[in-house]
């Protein structure tokens, strides 16, 4: 196995693929390299000497500065290398070309998904029920509990027999004084069949605004809830106002407007102060939901083209191996997609520091070069304003794996955009609509951007990791992609496919990416579900826009 390697020939600095002992001399691409000390797999070592003050580069990129003199062979660390990113602006494009990936082996082929009425084709096909304000949460939870277990949609709690099973030791003092061994299902089993076959489930979502804190709050949740509704995973919904909240009915309605003036699902609007006793209300809720679910179980799968996907493009829980096998990968399936007409959304803005410029000169528009520096500028400086900066993204396992500054981070990260072109800049909550590459501000925070990928039209979302998360979206399928295989085989239970056999050197990124999108046609047809829905992973967390890195 290659020991360490480049990732750029520009770079000066090489990644180590697996522990090196200090005194190894190593051979990375021409160069012999003697380290200095024991580096750490993942971690970074200097090519040539540095002195204070010089940059330091990895994807072609400034990742960071060096802080005192570096020898070759040494170990870069936080200790050694500090924050700093290139500059961009829109005078400094230079436009690429792109060569489209050859998609010949993919043409005519097709997955199985629900189709809309306004032409958009869903991966799943789900009710959403939802509040407009906090204060509805507990009716929700209400709902919930009724429609799962009436409907085939609860799912046995294998912890409830644990305890059930340590109580009987314990009354029947059998507990002994030890650690006691009770056997927890693998794939907990529905607690009564299915009643609709062609309903995947209903999904009930919970948040903490819709009220308090300024008026701009509720309209971004109405926008964001808006585009749940039009995903084309989601069938209709029902949604509970309180009656005096901010996020008033109207201004929902306005922002379902906005997002698809000739939306054609039903939606059930019902207001409690309007209605009298929370009975009625639960009960009113319960029957027209009903009535509209059984409507919506006549809908089948049917095929549809591979342009009719959006996949979104996420990473969390990354480390030094992510930007060289994960990330790039989903890149190349992004590639991919785009060459067969389908939607990519690339989002976590903070993590695109750095790599402005990249993007920008693949934007053949000025309008979307002008619109992603202002957002990008934007919102740094309300970090900065904040006390804090993009430079403080990176967490302490991102770091502990060899991420150590958020432009070495983000250099990586953005591979999750392979090298298509960029037809669109989307603002959260803005709904992507352009065929090809669309870069989404959202933060670099796992579940508000999953979130928000999900409500800007994602049917399926790819989601890296290098760590380990367990997260997931409650209407798009979260697919989860490990950087090593270490992962894979230590957290079978989260990780759907393994990019590791990128770093042993058995797959070439470009097999990998096609693999990816075999997997995600099973998926999305409904044959090969997302370990994230399998687990009940339904995290959502909406953006209050204030500072989240």
């Amino acid at each position: 196995m290659t020991e360490a390697i480049t990732i750029h020939s520009n770079d000066d600095v090489a990644v180590a693929l697996t522990e090196i002992p200090g005194g190894t001399t190593v051979r990375v691409g021409d160069q012999k390299v003697t380290v200095k000390e024991y580096i750490q797999s993942k971690h970074k070592f200097a090519l040539k000497d540095f002195d204070k003050g010089d940059e330091i580069h990895m994807y072609n990129v400034t990742v960071g500065v060096a802080q005192e003199p570096i020898k070759v062979g040494e170990a870069i660390t936080t200790d050694n290398l500090t924050h700093k990113s290139d500059t961009f602006s829109i005078e400094n494009r230079q436009k690429m070309s792109w060569t489209e990936p050859d998609v010949s082996r993919w043409e005519g082929v097709t997955f199985d998904g629900y189709h809309r009425e306004d032409g958009q084709v869903g991966t799943a096909n789900y009710w959403l029920v939802f509040p407009l304000v906090f204060c509805e949460n507990r009716n929700i939870e209400v709902l919930k509990k009724a429609f799962n277990k009436a409907l085939g949609f609860e799912k046995e709690d294998p912890y409830v027999g644990m305890v059930n099973s340590l109580v009987n030791q314990y009354e029947n003092d059998k507990l002994n004084g030890g650690v006691p061994q009770v056997e927890v299902a693998e794939k907990p089993q529905p607690t009564k069949k299915r009643v609709f076959k062609n309903i995947d489930g209903i999904r009930f979502l919970t948040h903490q605004g819709g009220c308090g804190g300024i008026r701009q709050d509720s309209e971004t949740l109405c926008r964001l809830l808006s585009g749940y509704i039009n995903n084309p995973n989601v069938a209709g919904a029902t949604v509970l106002s309180l009656g005096c909240q901010n996020a008033q009915i109207n201004m929902f309605r306005d922002a379902l407007n906005a997002v698809n003036p000739d939306l054609k699902k039903p939606v059930i609007i019902l207001d409690q102060q309007a209605t009298g006793t929370e009975k009625d209300l639960i009960e009113n809720a319960i029957s027209k939901t009903f009535m509209e679910l059984v409507k919506v179980n006549e809908l089948g799968r049917k095929p549809a083209p591979l342009s009719k996907l959006t996949i979104g493009l996420e990473c969390g829980g990354s480390d030094g191996f992510s930007g060289i096998s994960a990330n790039p990968a989903i890149g190349y399936t992004s590639d991919l997609l785009v060459a067969l007409g389908g939607k990519a959304i690339l989002s976590e803005f903070p993590e695109l520091c750095g790599v402005e410029q990249e993007l920008i000169n693949r934007m053949d528009k000025d309008e979307h070069a002008e619109k992603f520096i202002e957002i990008m500028r934007n919102y740094e400086q309300s970090a900065i304003d904040s006390g804090s900066g993009f430079d403080m993204n990176p967490s302490p396992g991102n770091i502990k794996d060899g991420l150590i500054t958020d432009a070495m981070k983000s250099a990586g990260a953005a591979k999750k955009g392979g090298t298509s072109p960029v037809m669109d800049v989307l603002d959260y909550t803005e709904y992507a609509t352009q065929p090809g590459l669309n870069l989404l501000c959202t933060p670099g925070n796992d579940v508000e951007s999953t979130t928000g990928l999900a409500g800007s039209g994602a049917n399926i979302i790819l989601f890296t990791t290098g760590l380990g998360t367990p997260t997931g979206n409650p209407v798009a399928p979260v697919l989860k992609l490990s950087s090593n295989s270490h992962l894979a085989e230590k957290m079978p239970d989260i990780i759907d496919i393994d990019t590791g056999q990128v770093i042993t050197g058995d797959k070439t990124i470009e097999e990998m990416g096609e693999q990816i999108l075999d997997h995600i046609i099973e998926t999305a047809s409904g044959r090969k579900p997302a370990k994230s829905m399998e687990l009940e992973q339904y995290d959502f967390i909406p953006w209050k826009r204030g500072i989240s890195l």
